[in-house]
């Protein structure tokens, strides 16, 4: 099997690892270097000077020894298979960078015999690209859960990030869909990350103040930082019974407990069949979206988990965004005057993002703000002005000011059409680098009889989202309407117990004041 014929299938096998975008990381080119990292974005993001930056995704392997029920590569799946030589993978990276078809590598893999050996295939190649290619550019390791410490550092000092895949939210999900991983195996890496990370910067933080230093032994060449810039993981949502609520708590014990840079979350895509997974007829994009924008409130809006969402609506929102909800359901907070209020409440205030609320404490020590003045800063004004007044003056007086009108007019359809393939709410599945034009099209949004099917699917999931809440108020049947609305599929028998489980164990954990990467990844807590 020729490289081209391995690029194909390894590249197409890692399309469902979404952990792969901006770099976080600034490197400017060097002398006798190749190559340089922008933190303004690797994978289909954009530089400062307005250059897309694109990665070569691909897997070192797709053969594995694990069965995972969720995975493309899974061993008992009839595909074909394919393996990169280190040097196989180090020249095609090179021979891509200099055609300026891609700036970055991002490479994971199946596991090859076992953990350990997959990642010194991994070293190696990452190896020849910085010592003998002298490639500066941005890297992206994933490391493979159950990887030796030793392994885990030398692998830190080749790449600028690094993920360990969490997969599914709990360990009992893990149990169930992949018995052949334990969460011991996938939370020791991070760990081990995450203090190697610490020690880094502290060391260089050090012989930067010119202190006196003395390792171990002394160092043949200057390091390389260990992944300067952090670590990722992964959560895949809808395979298991786990809500919102509890993916976003454990997303912030995450942020906490392990520095993380970021948690990506993928909606499950069937890939295969097996009766522990649910078989859905399409990926759940609007809850996937839906938790990105809470996870984002989380990490630049000052936003805390059980601020947007509770154990008595465990799903968000599927007809509004997270922030729009939380400002509905707490107009006491509101309206907001934009002369003198603080960037705190300015950030909880729809339509105005942490650029946009810097703005304003800027511009308004020059004079009074009003709608122009905010729509030249860059405030969407059209959402803002129900929440905020300018001045003393209210520019929302066309509607109510309460729960129910201001949520149905954020839930409203904007005039101008569809909106994009979002509109859609779900997906037939991922698109291929190798698909055709007329195989891409197939899945977008058309017109006629699809379109009409696809307006009857969106205002069908908001008729029972609206009866739920009408029917149960902001309880249990609010949150099965949501549910419905977001496309949650019934769970298969052999998850139901699962879920009871999961519950019970989670409840346990905040009776003991217990985090939830305690009550869904470590021992469940006693009384």
């Amino acid at each position: 099997m020729d490289v081209v014929e391995k690029l194909e299938i390894l590249a197409d096998a890692a399309k469902y690892d979404v952990a792969c975008t901006s770099s976080g990381i600034d490197r400017a080119a060097k002398a006798g270097r190749l190559g340089d990292a922008q933190s303004a974005g690797c994978c289909h993001s954009f530089t400062p000077d307005g250059r897309c930056i694109t990665l070569l995704k691909v897997l070192m392997t797709n053969c594995c020894v694990y069965d995972c029920a969720y995975c493309v590569n899974r061993r008992s799946n009839e595909v074909p298979r394919a393996a990169f030589t280190p040097r196989e993978l180090a020249d095609l990276t090179i021979a891509f960078y200099r055609r300026n078809y891609i700036e970055g590598l991002f490479l994971s893999s199946g596991v090859l015999q076992n953990p350990d050996h997959t990642t010194e295939l991994m070293i190696q190649a990452l190896t020849i690209l910085r010592e003998e290619y002298r490639f500066n550019g941005y890297i992206h390791a994933k490391a493979i859960p159950g990887t030796s410490p030793e392994l885990i550092d030398a692998l830190g000092h080749v790449c600028d990030r690094m993920s360990v895949n969490l997969e599914l939210p709990s360990r009992p999900s893990l149990d169930l869909l992949a018995p052949q991983k334990t969460g011991q195996a996938i939370i020791g890496p991070m760990q081990r990350i995450r203090e190697s990370i610490a020690e880094d910067k502290e060391t260089r933080a050090a012989t930067r103040r010119r202190m006196t230093y003395y390792p171990q032994a002394a160092p043949k060449k200057k390091a390389r930082a260990f992944a300067p810039a952090g670590q990722s993981t992964q959560i895949i949502i809808g395979a298991t019974p786990e809500n919102d609520f509890q993916i976003l708590t454990l997303s912030a014990a995450l942020y906490s407990s392990l520095s993380l840079k970021r948690v990506f979350f993928s909606a499950y895509i069937p890939v295969s069949s097996d009766r522990r997974l649910p078989q859905a007829p399409a990926a759940q994009l609007d809850r996937e979206h839906r938790l990105y924008q809470a996870d984002w409130l989380m990490r630049f809006y000052q936003f805390d988990a059980n601020e947007l969402i509770d154990a008595d609506t465990p799903y968000l929102d599927p007809l509004i965004d997270p922030k729009a909800n939380w400002a509905v359901n707490h107009l006491d907070f509101f309206p907001v005057e934009v002369c003198t209020a603080p960037l705190e409440a300015l950030l909880r205030v729809p339509g105005i993002g942490p650029k946009g609320a810097r703005n304003i404490i800027k511009a308004r020590k020059t004079g009074p703000l009003g709608e122009t003045e905010l729509r030249r800063l860059g405030i969407a004004f059209k959402r803002a002005r129900y929440f905020i007044t300018c001045a003393g003056t209210y520019y929302g007086s066309d509607v109510d000011f309460s729960t129910e009108a201001l949520r149905a007019k954020l839930a409203a359809r904007i005039d101008g059409g569809r909106h994009g393939s979002r509109q859609r709410k779900v997906i037939d599945g991922q698109l291929s680098l190798f698909d055709g034009l007329d195989a891409s099209g197939a899945s977008l949004p058309a017109g006629g009889a699809a379109g009409a099917a696809m307006e009857a699917q969106t205002a069908k999931a908001r008729l029972a989202a609206g009866a739920a809440a009408a029917g149960g108020g902001v309880g249990c049947a609010a949150a099965g309407g949501a549910a419905a609305a977001l496309g949650v599929s019934k769970l298969p028998e052999a998850q139901q117990p699962l879920a009871a489980m999961l519950d019970a164990a989670y409840q346990l954990a905040r009776a003991n004041k217990a985090s939830a990467l305690d009550a869904l990844w470590r021992q469940p807590c006693t009384r």
